[in-house]
């Protein structure tokens, strides 16, 4: 798997700054209450948008790519098959899909 930069620079400084902001957010709670997890949560999703910014890969932006490229992939599988000549084209008899 190879790991390419998928989000723009604007779009790695916003994410940069509002997870610097949910984790000072979360660590000024969690000084004030230390027995709740949800502040450690909150810390640990703005930890991860920094992140995602400095290195300016978000794994559910590529996620949503690979599944609409897929997506794409099966609709133009289809469309050959069915403009294929000497098909039934009933309801009854489709072609299974094989993505190889």
């Amino acid at each position: 798997m190879k790991i390419t930069p998928n989000i723009g620079i604007l779009n790695a400084m916003i994410r940069i700054t509002f997870g610097l902001t949910i984790v000072a957010w979360s660590t000024s709670k969690m000084v004030k209450r230390p027995w709740r997890d949800s502040y450690l949560l909150a810390a640990f999703c703005g930890a991860m948008k920094v992140a995602e910014g400095i290195v300016r890969y978000c794994p559910v932006t590529a996620l949503c790519e690979r599944w609409s490229d897929m997506v794409k992939e099966h609709q133009n599988a289809t469309d050959t098959a069915n403009d294929m000549e000497g098909l039934a084209v009933d309801g009854d008899s489709m072609m299974p899909y094989n993505p190889t």
